[in-house]
């Protein structure tokens, strides 16, 4: 039986992938948006192309997290999905701290904080999906 908390970070994964799917469609609506909330170090340095990639980038770890979301059990895509994690978290910690082109502000505060919770849990949960997977095989045996 999958534990309560796997299913916490399920719902959790899809908010975030909902949510990343929103910030998706504005980084092509409107590439201002990358400038005035996240790269507000040298908002001249973004441009439409910019905004464009980092949109598809959001957009594939999106469908990576609600993919994991869906197949939680699966340990390879458990992995990937927790390595867009980590690669959020230091993509948004090298703007500030090593490029300067953000400063920390809400709107880079909010995908800091989502990606070290996600983390976090995606961690916690890694103990919880073992758990899951030796109790399904003595069940099998």
């Amino acid at each position: 039986m999958m534990s309560r908390f796997l299913n916490v970070l399920r719902s959790w994964l899809v908010m975030v992938s909902i949510i990343a799917m929103g910030n998706t469609l504005q980084s092509f609506r409107d590439h201002s948006f990358l400038s005035e909330k996240l790269y507000t170090g040298t908002p001249t340095l973004v441009n439409g192309l910019q905004a464009r990639t980092f949109g598809i980038w959001t957009l594939l770890s999106s469908v990576i997290r609600c993919s994991c979301a869906i197949d939680i059990r699966n340990k390879t895509l458990y992995h990937i999905t927790l390595l867009t994690f980590l690669i959020a978290l230091a993509h948004f910690l090298s703007e500030v701290f090593v490029y300067g082109t953000a400063a920390p502000t809400i709107g880079v505060l909010a995908p800091l904080m989502v990606a070290s919770f996600s983390i976090l849990g995606m961690l916690i949960g890694l103990q919880y999906l073992d758990v899951d997977a030796v109790s399904r095989n003595k069940k099998k045996n």
